[in-house]
């Protein structure tokens, strides 16, 4: 190819396809390379060719990111020389292409080129899939990607791709926020110039785009368009997911996002997401404080100028939009859409999880938070969140103490509308809700709906950890924190916290000493009514609950509950950090704090903390002496229960407890427990330091000493301390001099 032939009658260096002629053999050597499509100069990063090796080094500083040509003016940089000498023109107003139809006059001369085509029609790049033509290239390639769907251009702050690089530099300042075409008539600045020349019209007045059927004129291109297809009734652009139908591809594809959840438009300072780039302008509003829209009347402003628009009609009372089924009329389109649903029915907005349908869309995206979770509104004293907007209102009212709906019999008031509606039931002894099945009466309706699962046993809220299931939502939200920990309700005192609202109450009465449930037998009173039943039995010897297994008889249900779990095993209350489960909640609890170090009972003597209340109670005798359990066979005394059963069996000889494998009895559970771990090679107890596993949780409390270095066993000759016991006895023999 680079041999250059001259044809008999050809000048030198005169191409042979379309005879063009060049001075330099170098310059027709790159022309043919047009004709030829041959690009020998590849990028060795993204093997992207060129025709010319000038236009590889340019290419190449798109990912070194080297931009060598500085205005001297705005210091801004580019990586051409061409592309600065353009850019200049943007100071100096310089447009040296003038076009000889129409007088116009362009800084660079390709513009002029593509100008040109707008007087001749010429449309010179056609696309090879579906014969559209373009007048430029760069709108041919832009367009080949519809059929590609290539997406060159990726952002490098949250990794959506476009076709073109002009959409990525627009988009990319939605990050920054940067908005370089300011108005030179009332200082609002735009993002893109496209925007700030549609805005220049709204102080103009000028509206260039005409329809050509009713005459209507508009200010953007894209408006016109859209009014075209009021006449047509066009709507080319089909969701291949609900085949509904659009007049423009940009509704469909914001439309295509109610499938997909997608919401590529991330708020920086809060990291919310939205599905359209204007929503995102709005809501970055809420953060700035910006409200460019003012009312002309009153002197309000508005973050967006559809709020302005519907708040103007406060001022005239107008409202266009009237029902053509009930003649009902509204100030707003929307609310006119949303309440013509009232007449038919249509809840278009479907959930894609659980197929639920709603009339509004606000109310499948709050639906949709029952799902995944999401709690968007952030109540700034507490920082508890909510899944909409009106319960936070109602939630601070917590805070407030504000109780704005007043009963108008005695005048009590209430922070919800729908509270002071129950309790008026109280005064008028209205019931309207009543059970189909059995005829009682209920003044709330979620009283009824709890009630009727009485008599169907249905258990809708299942727990999406452990799949239990409960009858009302409450009980399953209850539930939830036995697997997350939360403990939402704190004691202002203390600062303990809670699960629930109902064991704050109680607790509480540890600090006032309040004891409002008092025995009518011997006047001993209780801070709980359940206590207070449970101490009953205790004179009349009751014993209501029997188990069905064992015919055991227990005085409170939950003692039953509990003992029904040793014959079936079951332990539903499992350790999120390493899986064990324990039949009770309070031994969960208790396990918990071997993980989180937590020890809440402090001695008042000697400050040692423990884990659990019972274990603080037996560390307090240590100071007492005191040893309440006597041996009926010998009159030895101990400071636990414990310890006195144990005792017992070196009188009596009995091992009760046997191993499965071996058949080694034992005295205790405890060593029975140990030992089956020599079978197993089990080693549940984990060092939180360093990751090493042990069998007994002795050897990894021994163990644990040689991270945090601590001696609790000191001589009482030398004070020389020890982390083990037995080290301990070994020094003693150093004072003593001899081996027991």
């Amino acid at each position: 190819m680079n041999d250059l032939t001259v044809c008999p009658g050809k000048r030198k260096n005169s191409c042979d396809v379309c005879d063009k002629s060049f001075s330099e053999s170098g310059n027709l050597t790159t022309h043919r390379r047009t004709h030829t499509g041959e690009k020998p100069f590849a990028c060795d990063i993204c093997d992207k060719s060129f025709s010319q090796s000038g236009n590889l080094t340019t290419h190449r500083r798109t990912h070194i990111g080297e931009k060598p040509y500085a205005c001297d003016v705005c210091e801004k940089s580019f990586s051409e020389s061409g592309t600065l000498k353009e850019h200049r023109r943007t100071h100096t107003g310089e447009k040296p292409f003038a076009c000889d139809i129409c007088d116009k006059s362009f800084s660079q001369s390709c513009n002029l080129t593509t100008h040109r085509r707008t007087h001749t029609g010429e449309k010179p790049f056609a696309c090879d899939v579906c014969d559209m033509s373009f007048s430029k290239s760069g709108t041919l390639t832009s367009h080949r990607r519809t059929h590609t769907g290539e997406k060159p251009y990726a952002c490098d702050v949250c990794d959506m791709s476009f076709s073109k690089n002009g959409t990525l530099t627009s988009h990319r300042r939605t990050h920054t926020g940067e908005k370089p075409y300011p108005c030179d008539i009332c200082d609002m600045s735009f993002s893109q110039s496209g925007s700030l020349t549609n805005h220049r019209r709204s102080h103009t007045g000028e509206k260039p785009y005409i329809c050509d059927v009713c005459d209507k004129s508009f200010s953007e291109s894209g408006k016109l368009t859209r009014h075209r297809q009021t006449h047509t009734g066009e709507k080319p652009y089909a969701c291949d997911v609900c085949e509904k139908s659009f007049s423009e591809s940009g509704t469909l594809k914001k439309h295509r996002r109610t499938h997909t959840g997608e919401k590529p438009y991330a708020c920086d300072v809060c990291d919310k997401s939205f599905s359209e780039s204007g929503n995102l302008t709005t809501h970055r509003r809420t953060h700035t404080g910006e409200k460019p829209f003012a009312c002309d009347v009153c002197d309000m402003s508005f973050s967006q100028s559809g709020t302005l628009t519907s708040h103007r009609r406060t001022h005239t009372g107008e409202k266009p939009y009237a029902c053509d089924v009930c003649e009902k009329s509204f100030s707003e389109s929307d609310t006119l859409k949303k309440h013509r649903r009232t007449h038919t029915g249509e809840k278009p907005f479907t959930c894609d999880i659980c197929d639920k349908s709603f009339a509004e869309s606000s109310s499948l995206t709050s639906h949709r938070r029952t799902h995944t979770g999401e709690k968007p509104y952030a109540c700034d004293i507490c920082e508890k969140s909510f899944s909409d907007s009106g319960r936070l209102k109602k939630h601070r009212r917590t805070h407030t103490g504000e109780k704005p709906f007043a009963c108008d019999i005695c005048n009590k008031s209430f922070s919800q509308s729908c509270n002071l509606t129950t309790h008026r039931r109280t005064h008028t002894g209205e019931k309207p809700f009543a059970c189909d099945v059995c005829d009682m009466s209920f003044s709330q309706s979620g009283t009824l709906t709890s009630h009727r699962r009485t008599h169907t046993g249905e258990k809708p809220y299942a727990c999406d950890v452990c799949e239990k299931s409960f009858s009302e939502s409450d009980t399953l939200k209850k539930h939830r924190r036995t697997h997350t920990g939360e403990k939402p309700y704190a004691c202002d005192v203390c600062e303990k916290s809670f699960s629930e609202s109902g064991t704050l109450k109680k607790h509480r009465r540890t600090h006032t000493g309040e004891k409002p449930f008092a025995c009518d037998v011997c006047d001993m009173s209780f801070s709980q009514s359940g206590t207070l039943t449970s101490h009953r039995r205790t004179h009349t010897g009751e014993k209501p609950y029997a188990c069905d297994v064992c015919e055991k008889s227990f005085s409170g249900s939950d003692t039953l509950k509990k003992h029904r779990r040793t014959h079936t095993g079951e332990k539903p209350f499992a350790c999120d950090v390493c899986d064990m489960s324990f039949a009770e909640s309070s031994s969960l609890t208790s396990h918990r704090r071997t993980h989180t170090g937590e020890k809440p009972y402090a001695c008042d003597v000697c400050e040692k903390s423990f884990s659990e209340s019972g274990t603080l109670k037996k560390h307090r005798r240590t100071h007492t002496g005191e040893k309440p359990f006597a041996c009926d066979v010998c009159d030895m005394s101990f400071a636990e229960s414990s310890s006195l059963t144990r005792h017992r069996r070196t009188h009596t000889g009995e091992k009760p407890y046997i191993c499965d494998v071996c058949d080694k009895s034992f005295s205790k559970s405890g060593s029975l427990k140990s030992h089956r771990r020599t079978h197993t090679g089990e080693k549940p107890f984990v060092c939180d330091v360093c990751g090493k596993s042990f069998s007994q949780s002795c050897n990894l409390t021994k163990h644990r000493r040689t991270h945090t270095g601590d001696q609790p066993y000191i001589c009482d000759v030398c004070d020389m301390s020890f982390s083990q016991i037995g080290s301990s006895t070994s020094h003693r023999w150093t004072h003593t001099g001899q081996k027991p």
